[in-house]
């Protein structure tokens, strides 16, 4: 007798984790928290999934260079900084450099669990140049905040649209562009609601050869419009489908970690049917610095990743 089903196509869930990379690392987790190093800085954040018990010993958590405190649910509270920290320092992130500050709700303006998907969009770049010849390949980076994965993929060279609705984001993802080095490289700034940007661009018949959609919980646009996560993602997906020229590719992250990977798996192969390819879908995580057996991993975000048939 079966006590499970499976929806239908999903056989498994994938857990995709980095291990940090040289302008990060994971240095420890547990009650609650997690200690990490940005570059040369090192913070103390929330982490409520962080159900065990921190290993390093509590020196190491004290030298911490700032301390988030607040009500995670709501990402609201402020930093203790216990040890000099500059207003704003840089991150080396593969080939972007990324500007990072002690912004409000926690953040520094990198999202680090992202390194894995970075790593497969430059990989299907690389197979689009193989198989476009002169033609550009065209990424649409939507909810793009500061522009790793705008920069990255520009780096590489592809044109890039960053999308974002919050001009200081965009202001910020201008400042990595300079560090970067990358003044000259193919970058569209779009701010705009992603919604309605997508929508326009359907209308238009444009298409991308890779789109990544990083949707928050709940935000709002430039002119006050409204995002909800479960009501707004569905229809900014089939939007996204009809954008995919063939045998393109696409990555959804979603962070609303009380939701399941599987309701978003359905979600993209609904908006995807018919199009062949194949679908990834499970968990991002984080796992502790040093490479111990039994090293912790932060569980960060869900995802699913859909790649097109020519690419599958």
């Amino acid at each position: 007798m079966k006590t499970s089903h499976e929806p239908s196509g999903l056989r498994h869930l994938d857990l995709i984790e980095t291990a940090g990379f040289g302008g990060y690392s994971l240095i420890d987790s547990g009650a609650g928290r997690k200690l990490e190093r940005f570059g040369s800085v090192v913070v103390d954040r929330p982490e409520p999934q962080a159900l065990w018990t921190p290993r390093a010993p509590e020196s190491r958590w004290r030298s911490a260079n700032a301390v988030f405190a607040g009500d995670d649910d709501e990402d609201k509270g402020r930093w203790r900084i216990d040890t000099p920290v500059p207003e704003s320092w840089p991150v080396q992130v593969g080939t972007a450099t990324m500007i990072c500050r002690l912004a409000s709700f926690r953040h520094m303006g990198l999202f680090p669990e992202q390194m894995p998907h970075w790593e497969w969009m430059l990989e299907r770049i690389e197979e689009r140049k193989r198989a476009a010849g002169d033609e550009p390949v065209r990424v649409l980076n939507l909810f793009a905040y500061t522009g790793a994965a705008s920069l990255i993929a520009a780096a590489a060279g592809a044109h890039v649209t960053h999308v974002d609705a919050s001009k200081k984001a965009i202001s910020w993802a201008k400042e990595n562009q300079a560090a970067s080095k990358l003044g000259a490289a193919p970058i569209r700034w779009i701010l705009d609601d992603a919604a309605k940007f997508v929508a326009r661009e359907v209308r238009r018949g444009k298409t991308y050869d890779i789109i990544l959609v990083d949707p928050p919980k709940f935000g709002r646009g430039p002119e006050g419009e409204v995002w909800d996560l479960f009501t707004s993602l569905p229809p900014l997906m089939r939007d996204c489908a009809a954008l995919l020229a063939p045998a393109a590719s696409l990555v959804l992250t979603v962070y609303a970690i009380r939701a399941s990977t599987i309701a978003f798996d359905q979600l993209c192969r609904e908006v995807l049917a018919g199009r062949g390819g194949a679908f990834q879908t499970g968990e991002l995580a984080i796992r502790e610095e040093g490479g111990a057996p039994d090293a912790r991993a932060v569980p960060a975000s869900l995802f699913t990743r859909w790649t097109g048939a020519a690419n599958a």
